[in-house]
């Protein structure tokens, strides 16, 4: 019956195959009758024996490209006619084809009720043959052959197996109907069973097997298809979806099973989301933390749900490719309506708090498998990259509009900042500049920078612990780049701007308010920012209170190199904001406003053309404006860097080495000295070395006196001493020794200082007995000696 019924329809399939060649053929002859073609060129399509490859070869083998081209164009024009033909007939017997369905179903239940006509009549026939004794078996067998029982056997298992194959597809039928799967599936196998056993044995006749391959074939894929649609309805969750992806994968339709488990599992959480409303709420977390328990539930019950029916490699691997697909989508939508805003606006705490929320997710999956935490990262980094770098320039631009009003008066913060505070546990560096003085600017710098260091969290699983440090070291220098346009008469002020935005910025009139730019930038680069970065080490944990200190001490040395690298370059920052200060001050002490020098070799060639048998000894002007400015910004420094005195001894270090390297660089001084037509004389030599010696025994005293300093002085002064050697005399015989000038550089220091002078011409020579001051004292000496040599 099934043969039947497969002949009849493919008779109508065919008979509806062939109308509409007929009518495509029409349609085809009359659309080359229309582009001009000869009808007798078409008979050659209309035969049987018609060859298309080899009609094609002889046509394009004596055609130009040309020609090609058109006949391309041709048969294109030929297909769109014929498949609108087709179309419009199929439109013309629509009502014809329905009618043929209704008479193919009646005729399907025709077929049926014939075929169960037919199984009855077969069952009624082999019962009887069963129970009935034919005697013309009896006279055609010989009185002595006895019966074989194995063909007896055979032929009734032969009849039972033809029985059973008839059966067989109305119970899979009734199966499938109440929809109980495992026993269609156990009778299914079954019948797989008995197809194999009877091919082999041949106890069915060939049109038999092939119905019974037929049925199972058919029925297998109609409870393959229920097993879908049921998968597929919302409905199904959890065990019962589990039970149908494994039924299917029985049926030997694995990849279909898996397909269906993760569409299921997909179509599932869509539905759920569709209650999430992002618009709902202004706060991207909480927005991110329920598409992150949608999206990543769901990811995991794939998962468990995968890894319980399929064990295969090669479904595991589809099942990372789809949840890789689905954490894709979910950060897209993350960035769409949470970070894109926050990203844009400069609320890296906000950017910073989805992207956790979103790996502390996603880290749950690691459990099962799924390593997504990387692509989250990799998709999120842009946006937290442009929040970054906004808030970067929030500070800049928020410190740089306070700069503009700062009066650089240092102070400590206020009240009500100090107590305000993001959250419980206030930052450590926060707490430190409590402790410190800075000014309004600095102090508003420093606090934006410590909400933004606590704002750090996820930056170092994203790598962008580095960014993050040359970003705020670029907005450090920028900062320091307006503190060296505050200088009165700085370099970069008369027009180098770059990198600073040609920002305005008050400027710092006082030496006070010049030592306070110092101190802004020393105690950011030193301690605060220090401070704050160390959040960015991986390593910055709380060591166990059973460590040993030694040890820590050790790893603090050993770790964070790229720590260590950055301060440098904060401190080279602060460098050029001190070489800026120095620079100034030195050349306010050397020039004059309309541009002369106040030191200039005439000072010294001079002293021995103005007949004065023996002058008043004391330095020379320009060096007690030197020795009077250090001392007054010692004084402020005392004050601004308490605690910090080395900042400070430094300061004061590089100031007195500018002054005293001017002097050994400058040519024009040093040709009047060596070549000028006026000679340096006695009193001149003895001058110029009372004022390097009391340049060396003030900065001794100061403690400020450097190798690079002492070494410079002693060149400049065996420099002279070789000048007035030129001249044909003996230096060693015009200067006293060294103790002479140590007695005028101390009385010249205390006349400058206001100390009285001590009793009986004792004076205080602690300054004297430092270290320093012996050495320097040793090396002018060594120098001398070496010059009468």
């Amino acid at each position: 019956m099934a043969s039947l019924k497969s002949s009849r329809s493919t008779r109508a399939t065919t008979v509806a195959v062939s109308n509409a060649n007929a009518n495509v053929n029409a349609n085809a002859i009359s659309a080359m009758e229309n582009g001009g073609r000869m009808e007798d060129n078409l008979n050659v399509f209309k035969g049987d024996r018609f060859d298309p490859d080899g009609f094609v070869q002889s046509k394009c083998q004596s055609l130009n490209e040309k020609e090609i081209r058109q006949l391309c164009s041709y048969l294109k024009d030929l297909k769109k006619a014929s498949a609108e033909e087709m179309r419009r007939s199929v439109y013309a017997n629509y009502t014809a084809f329905i009618q043929t369905s209704k008479e193919i179903s009646d005729l399907e239940g025709e077929l049926l009720s014939i075929r169960n006509l037919l199984s009855s009549q077969a069952a009624l026939i082999h019962g009887l043959a069963d129970g009935v004794q034919i005697d013309s078996m009896s006279t055609a067998v010989s009185e002595n052959y006895t019966p074989n029982e194995t063909s007896k056997s055979e032929y009734l298992e032969s009849s039972e197996i033809e029985k059973w194959s008839v059966e067989f597809p109305d119970i899979l039928d009734v199966l499938l109907a109440e929809r109980r799967v495992d026993e269609a599936l156990e009778t299914l196998d079954e019948g797989e069973r008995v197809f194999t056993e009877a091919k082999e044995k041949k106890t069915l006749n060939p049109s038999s097997l092939i119905s019974l391959k037929s049925a199972i074939t058919e029925r297998r894929k109609k409870l393959a298809d229920q097993l879908a649609e049921a998968a597929c309805q919302p409905s199904t969750r959890g065990l019962e979806l589990r039970a149908s992806v494994s039924a299917l994968k029985r049926l030997g339709d694995g990849a279909r099973a898996h397909n269906l488990l993760l569409s299921a599992h997909y179509q599932r959480f869509q539905y759920n989301m569709q209650s999430l409303r992002p618009s709902n709420t202004s706060y991207g977390g909480a927005y991110t933390a329920a598409l992150s328990q949608l999206v990543f539930s769901a990811i995991a019950q794939a998962a468990s749900d995968s890894l319980a029916v399929f064990k295969e490699p090669a479904y595991k691997s589809e099942l990372v490719i789809w949840a890789m697909k689905q954490t894709e989508a979910f950060a897209l939508l993350v960035k769409r309506h949470a970070l894109t805003s926050s990203a844009a606006a400069g609320g890296l705490r906000a950017a910073a708090e989805c992207v956790q929320i979103a790996l502390g997710h996603c880290s749950l999956l690691e459990d099962r498998g799924l390593a997504l935490c990387p692509v989250l990262l990799k998709l999120f980094r842009p946006s937290v990259e442009q929040a970054l770098t906004a808030n970067l320039k929030r500070i800049e631009e928020s410190t740089a509009a306070l700069a503009a009003a700062d009066d650089w008066v240092l102070a400590y913060p206020p009240a009500s900042t100090r107590q305000f505070g993001r959250s419980s546990n206030a930052s450590v560096g926060n707490a430190m500049a409590f402790h410190h003085k800075l000014s309004s600017s600095a102090h508003r710098f420093n606090s934006m920078v410590q909400e933004f260091f606590e704002d750090v969290g996820p930056l170092l699983s994203m790598q962008l612990g580095g960014p993050t440090l040359e970003g705020l070291f670029q907005v450090f220098d920028s900062y320091v780049t307006l503190l060296v346009k505050a200088l009165p008469g700085s370099v970069e002020d008369e027009g180098n701007t770059e990198g600073s935005g040609n920002k305005i910025v008050r400027m710092a009139e006082s030496e006070t308010q010049q030592m306070a730019l110092l101190a802004n930038t020393s105690l950011l680069a030193e301690e605060l920012l220090p401070r704050a970065a160390l959040k960015l080490a991986p390593l910055n944990q709380a060591n166990s209170v059973k460590d040993d200190v030694r040890r820590r001490g050790a790893d603090r040395q050993n770790r964070h190199p790229e720590q260590r690298e950055w301060r440098k370059r904060l401190q080279r920052s602060v460098d050029r904001l001190k070489d800026s200060f120095c620079q100034q001050h030195a050349l306010d002490l050397i020039f004059t406003e309309e541009g002369d020098t106040h030191l200039s070799a005439n000072l010294y060639i001079n002293m021995d053309g103005q007949n004065v048998e023996e002058p008043e000894w004391f330095p020379s002007p320009i060096f007690q404006e030197l020795f009077g400015k250090l001392n007054r910004l010692a004084s402020i420094a005392a004050d601004m860097f308490a605690g910090r005195e080395r900042f400070a001894t430094l300061l004061l270090m590089r100031l007195t080495e500018t002054v005293i390297l001017f002097l050994s660089d400058d040519q024009s001084f040093w040709d009047d000295i060596e070549e000028g037509p006026t000679p340096l004389g006695p009193l001149g030599l003895q001058q110029f070395y009372l004022d390097m010696k009391f340049v060396t025994h003030f900065a001794s005293q100061g403690r400020y006196l450097s190798r690079n300093l002492n070494q410079v002085i002693s060149d400049i002064i065996s420099r002279a001493m070789s000048a007035f050697a030129n001249t044909g005399m003996d230096p060693n015989s015009v200067l006293p020794e060294d103790e002479w000038f140590i007695d005028i550089s101390q009385d010249a220091i205390d006349k400058l200082t206001g100390k009285p002078r001590a009793i009986n011409g004792e004076r205080d020579r602690d300054g004297l007995n430092s270290p320093t001051a012996s050495v320097s004292a040793h090396s002018i000496s060594s120098v001398r000696s070496h010059g009468s040599s």
